[in-house]
């Protein structure tokens, strides 16, 4: 479908269809009311699985990430570790024992790098929409900096070398902070923990 919308922003997934689904114009005066409800419904009945499981999924990592980076978590990881150390001398230290830990440990890995991966996720696209925001509402600012993030990598390396050059030419010309050169700046901070 075309017309097919992202789950996974703050609000409820069959609000955002129900609000999103409106037929407008000329469209709206031709078709019924039934037909347009029956068109609602399937678009609905089409994304609700999706919807239901990115929205649980969102719900579910933001909270996970909450708990468990937490010391409470860690301090509860520490204490299995201690435990199943504990067992050792019962379990004479056998295969089993050590496949214990090893099976759990690679689980927990692997099910977190899903969750830490999709707060990161969420987390730089929320920092690069203030950013792009930041940049749209300075006066001055330009404009083609907003989405950098899906420039190649030739053309970030070349926006890169063009900001050394304005950052060398305000050296030259005494426009950075405090009027000195990032090697006087830094002898400076140097003579300062000195004293």
């Amino acid at each position: 479908m075309a017309d097919r919308r992202m789950c996974g922003s703050a609000a409820p997934c069959a609000g955002r269809i129900s609000a999103a689904s409106g037929l407008h114009g000329a469209d709206q005066n031709i078709m019924t009311v039934d037909t347009q409800k029956e068109k609602l419904k399937q678009r609905e009945e089409s994304r609700d699985f999706f919807c239901l499981v990115s929205d649980a999924f969102r719900i579910f990592a933001r909270r996970s990430s909450i708990v468990l980076g937490s010391a409470w978590a860690f301090a509860s990881a520490i204490l299995i570790i201690v435990v199943w150390a504990l067992t050792g001398p019962t379990f004479h230290y056998s295969n089993t024992w050590q496949l214990i830990i090893n099976t759990g440990t690679t689980i927990v890995t692997f099910l977190m790098v899903f969750l830490i991966q999709n707060t990161q996720n969420r987390d730089a696209k929320a920092a690069h929409l203030k950013l792009d925001e930041v940049i749209r509402a300075l006066k001055g600012a330009r404009n083609e900096l907003i989405d950098l993030e899906k420039l190649a990598d030739e053309d970030l390396t070349s926006l890169e070398k063009q900001f050394e050059r304005v950052r060398k030419k305000a050296e030259r010309n005494g426009n950075n902070p405090g009027g000195m050169r990032r090697e006087n700046r830094a002898e400076r901070a140097s003579k300062g923990k000195g004293d």
